[in-house]
């Protein structure tokens, strides 16, 4: 048994796969650089579920790079997967698309605009950058240029001489299937495996073609339409003359399968074929390929026809977006990785996936959320420096700030996500006025340009203008309340003069924090810092009446930003107007 080398970081769910692993490599490849693999279908916007199935294994591959072994993590694009529907939500795309169902993705034209040559390279270029913004390293490997060049070609002469026993695998799981029962997994997010589970009609069976002349485990493309409707009628071994017929536009010809390379092994097969050909030892696979009778079980069994082994490999659950249904990329209109970073940092987005084991479902926030999520990773990063956190936490934060390659850029000066959101709120923008704002947040330290508080500045920006509603956002009032402020009471007078009399001294956000809390104390009798076990519960309430009309004469509703924050932004002049001094 070789000895295998501990990780610097704390043993965590990612440490563990890693010590399998590299066991397993070393069991199965002696000396060899370990296989990792991925497998994305750029079918349409590849979106955070998908991301998972690529986050699992690049974790694991980073800690073992981390320890100073050669790892592969393969990406696979299953770009020549037929294009099975036009998903919805796309820019562009209208009736014309149709037209093109059953062809590769390769064959596709790109949606209208775009500058990719065709529909695959257009939804993998989106990805592609995405995974470099994340310090994702990985080989990518086109099915597309991998069967049109005739790289498989071995392999699938084997599959098609060993047809009779792939054939016999996959009727143990066929004869099992009870129509009348409906399938008890989540609906699939991979579209290969959708693919399979939906069906195609005469396109392609999930596990292969089988008529009068026998069942096939490969299907070609049209030589005329590019569409995968085709049948196969007559194969022999000897010679490996295939013929076929196209149900779409009627095309028929034979075919020297050892010359031939406009076709792919199904899906069944091609999987566990590929698992063999590359040498691929871990494998993260979806709750549906996991399923019985699915493409991993099954998978399992055939990858031994190409003389290798399954891999191993977690099961990986759902991953949600608040306020969203479970994704699925055929129906459009889903958030990607790209979408995701417009809005959070890649530590943030890397840290989501790496604290939650791949069993473990969590959702990705969109949503007011996205700032207790900002708030929960800076008191992470906070215990980290000062040494306060768990070993398992700072196992996770170090796979989110860092890779074997080094530290993927941060922002110099994290000030808080929310902090940050109210302002770009309230200022429409406008960057003189931000950078006099978060100047004053902390005048003994004051901002001396956005550049320090950057990326993080930009994206929270960037989430106020494209998922905070129009009817949520921040506008001040231009002109003072002279009705509300007219029909105030005393306690109400006596609040606000307490509290402008006190702004210039505690024109700072801690300093407006302790101000605008400790005015109800103070009229109550109690000192400004008195702590709540020190207080009676009606003082909360009579905090809660007290911001409830202060954003009242500052926006003109029952809540908005933090006070302080929302102090700040405003100005100390303009508050004393809209105040009433």
């Amino acid at each position: 048994m070789p000895i295998v080398a501990q990780s610097t970081e704390t043993t965590d769910w990612v440490s563990r796969f890693a010590d399998e692993v590299i066991e397993e490599s070393e069991r199965r490849a002696p000396g060899k650089p370990v296989v990792v693999a991925s497998g994305l279908s750029p079918s349409g916007p590849i979106h955070l579920g998908n991301l998972r199935e690529v986050m699992t294994p690049h974790l694991v591959a980073d800690e073992i790079r981390r320890r100073g072994r050669q790892v592969r993590h393969l990406i696979s694009w299953d770009d020549y997967d037929r294009y099975r529907k036009v998903p919805n939500g796309v820019d562009g795309v209208d009736g014309t698309w149709a037209e093109h169902i059953g062809k590769p993705l390769t064959s596709v034209p790109a949606p209208k605009g775009s500058a990719h040559p065709n529909w695959a390279e257009h939804f993998k270029a989106a990805m592609v950058d995405a995974l470099a913004e994340m310090g994702v390293e990985f080989d990518g490997i086109s099915q597309t240029e991998q069967y049109t060049s005739g790289v498989y070609r071995e392999q699938i002469l084997h599959a098609m001489k060993h047809r009779g026993d792939i054939d016999a695998i996959l009727a143990q799981y066929r004869t099992k299937k009870d129509p009348a029962k409906k399938p008890q997994s989540q609906k699939p997010v991979d579209e290969a495996e959708l693919e399979a589970a939906e069906g195609s009609g005469a396109a392609a069976e999930d596990d292969g073609s089988s008529g009068s002349a026998g069942y096939f485990p490969y299907k070609p493309f049209c030589g005329q339409c590019e569409k995968d409707l085709t049948t196969v009628t007559a194969y022999d071994d000897d010679t490996t003359e295939l013929s076929y017929t196209c149900t779409a536009c009627g095309f028929a010809e034979t075919v020297a399968l050892n010359e031939f390379n406009r076709g792919k092994l199904v899906w069944k097969v091609d999987w566990p074929m590929r698992w063999a050909y590359e040498g691929v030892v871990f494998e993260p696979s979806g709750v549906d390929h996991s399923s019985p009778g699915s493409s991993f079980q099954v998978g399992g069994q055939i990858v031994g026809i190409f003389g290798g082994k399954q891999p191993i490999g977690p099961m990986y659950a759902f991953v949600g977006i608040s306020g969203m249904a479970k994704m699925s990329s055929s129906k459009g209109g889903v958030p990607t990785p790209e979408d995701a970073l417009k809005i959070m940092e890649p530590q943030l987005l890397r840290w989501l996936y790496a604290r939650r084991r791949p069993n473990q479902s969590f959702k990705i926030a969109f949503d007011q959320e996205i700032q207790r999520l900002y708030d929960e990773w800076d008191k992470l990063d906070a215990k980290v420096t000062d040494g306060s956190a768990l070993p398992a936490d700072v196992a996770a934060h170090s796979r989110a700030v860092r890779t074997a390659a080094g530290e993927l850029p941060r922002t110099p000066r994290p000030m808080p996500y929310r902090t940050l959101a109210s302002v770009a709120d309230i200022t429409a923008g406008a960057e003189d006025q931000t950078l006099r704002i978060l100047s004053e947040l902390d005048p003994t330290d004051p901002l001396s340009s956005l550049d320090a508080v950057r990326p993080r500045l930009d994206k929270a920006e960037a989430w106020i203008n494209t998922h905070v509603p129009a009817d949520q956002r921040t506008i001040v009032r231009d002109e003072p309340d002279a009705e509300l402020l007219k029909s105030l009471d005393e306690q109400a007078q006596g609040s606000l003069r307490l509290l402008l009399d006190g702004l210039a001294d505690h024109w700072s956000l801690d300093g407006l924090t302790h101000l605008v809390y400790g005015v109800p104390k103070v009229q109550a009798g109690f000192p400004a810092d008195a702590t709540p076990k020190e207080l009676p519960p009606e003082i909360k309430t009579a905090q809660r009446s007290f911001f409830a009309l202060l954003y009242h004469l500052l926006v003109g509703r029952d809540t908005g930003p933090r006070l302080p924050t929302l102090l700040l932004a405003v100005g100390q002049d303009r508050v004393r107007a809209l105040l009433g001094e």
